[in-house]
């Protein structure tokens, strides 16, 4: 039997897509599978034991989706919580644990060398977990195991990312408690492809699922959805990058969602890119079902975007925002602040420019996360020791430890960056603005930080039956919020 875990508590919570993508795979195979869910229940320890009281599974995999909340001002860090929960695996049963996910696949060597798991599979695990599994009922060929990590003479030993080209199609996404998840978490998932062929300075995805865009068929896509209409779960948000890369697939999409006649059916939101996005594709997102768009903006300023390897200009943002309105779709841009070569001036340049183009809200994300394998952090490794970096940001003692949460914050911003951000945002209610760390450990209202995981305000509106992306129920909160309760500088 195996038996498949997810130790992801963020609150509100997000349903483990991928562990009912690899329970669908184990049981077509003909694989006795069990989800053990540690998100929903309220004494997860207990559970924990509790099911390994009465089974004793040949292998447990272990879901890793966050490594960190990805927020400077809070850092809270989720690896040290999946250290325990493999020690305590270790003391209920004898069975080998093996360690996925996304989270997993952006730091794959540190993570089993920190929990002590068995195993561990960089990329895609559908086809992998299968392939254990037979492996250690046969031959033990860990080899020829994709994207397998194990231990071999006291050394740690790897194979290639597992990103199979072929992705799992019609899922009936029924191996997880999507229903519970939808009350509490006020929204569904679905995947429309994994990878991304850019190479934004920041960006983790090509290091988690490869640098190819690898799609699935816009007929399983849509099969899927309806499996989740069927379950009630009538407002979703895509799962993967932006869902425009690359455009045609997306409008591909649409279009299959438009034949079915799924837009009057379900409410969506996805992430996308700034560019390509044009008319034919805005309009088919809308007919679609699509109701929010979140850009990955990232700034307003052209040395700003040039540094991050961002392909559109400040004129690109003006054409996404004014077809989501033609269209009637609420559009959110995503600014991430404070990365190589910000400067005060940038950060005007890129305020006043979103202020004026009036988004339905945007994200002031202060603080970039560096991680592993990605260009920024090569950057930083060519520039001289990281540790003695003025713009390198973390609240931990000793060696820089990318595993741990580690922000890239431009000196030229001054010892308080957020508080110059929010006096350029100067009361803007459309701004989720950002908390310094010391605003943050003083109690800073969470309401007003962009900044989801243990949001109270979201997790009571979630509560009383708001559903949608968090950004939306969010602003849609704001906009009915007295004048003197709306953010101030």
């Amino acid at each position: 039997m195996l038996t498949l875990i997810n130790t992801n508590r963020m609150n509100p919570p997000i349903g483990p897509i991928g562990l009912d993508y690899l329970a669908d795979a184990a049981r077509q195979a003909g694989i006795e599978t069990e989800v053990l869910d540690l998100c929903l229940p309220a004494e997860p320890a207990a559970a924990l034991r509790q099911y390994f009281q009465q089974r004793q599974p040949r292998l447990v995999g272990v879901t890793f989706r966050n490594v960190d909340d990805c927020y400077w001002a809070s850092s809270r860090w989720f690896a040290g919580e999946l250290a325990t929960w493999v020690t305590s695996l270790r003391s209920l049963t004898d069975a080998p644990v093996v360690l996925g996910g996304v989270g997993y696949s952006m730091f794959p060597h540190a993570l089993l060398q920190l929990t002590g798991a068995d195993y561990g599979i960089h990329g895609d695990g559908e086809q992998a977990i299968l392939r254990l599994h037979q492996e250690l009922t046969g031959r033990e060929r860990w080899h020829e195991v994709p994207g397998l990590l194990w231990r071999q003479d006291g050394r740690v030993v790897s194979n290639a990312p597992a990103w199979p080209h072929q992705l799992p199609q019609a899922s009936p996404r029924d191996a997880v408690d999507n229903r519970a998840y939808f009350r509490r978490g006020g929204q569904g998932g679905f995947e429309t492809k994994r990878g991304c062929p850019r190479q934004c300075l920041y960006c983790a995805d090509p290091v988690a699922k490869g640098t190819e865009a690898r799609l699935r068929t816009p007929p399983a896509i849509a099969g899927e959805v309806q499996a989740l209409l069927r379950q009630g779960i009538d407002v979703l948000h895509t799962c993967d990058a932006e869902f425009n890369l690359p455009a045609e697939h997306a409008l591909a999409v649409c279009q299959e969602f438009i034949r079915r006649r799924l837009g009057s059916r379900l409410r969506w939101y996805a992430y996308c890119a700034v560019v390509p996005f044009d008319d034919e594709l805005a309009q088919a997102l809308a007919a679609a079902g699509c109701v929010g768009i979140n850009f990955t903006s990232d700034s307003a300023s052209p040395a700003m975007l040039r540094h991050y390897r961002q392909p559109h200009q400040p004129a690109d943002l003006t054409r996404a925002v004014r077809l989501c309105r033609q269209h009637g779709m609420a559009v959110m841009l995503d600014l991430l602040l404070g990365g190589p070569g910000e400067t005060p001036d940038t950060l005007r340049q890129t305020i006043a420019f979103v202020r004026r183009l009036a988004p339905d809200c945007v994200g002031a994300s202060l603080g970039v996360r560096v991680y592993p394998g990605t260009p920024l952090a090569d950057d930083l490794a060519a520039a001289g020791p990281a540790d003695r970096n003025p713009n390198v940001r973390r609240s931990y003692e000793g060696p820089l430890d990318l595993l741990r949460p580690t922000f890239y914050v431009s000196a030229a911003l001054g010892p308080r960056p957020a508080q110059l951000i929010r006096e350029l945002i100067a009361g803007d209610p459309r701004f989720f603005a950002p908390t310094d760390p010391t605003d943050a450990r003083n109690g800073a209202s969470a309401g007003s930080e962009h900044n989801y995981n243990e949001n109270e305000r979201l997790i009571q509106a979630v509560a009383a039956g708001r559903r949608g992306a968090y950004w939306d129920i969010l602003r849609s909160l704001r906009a009915a919020d007295p004048p003197n309760k709306q953010e101030t500088p």
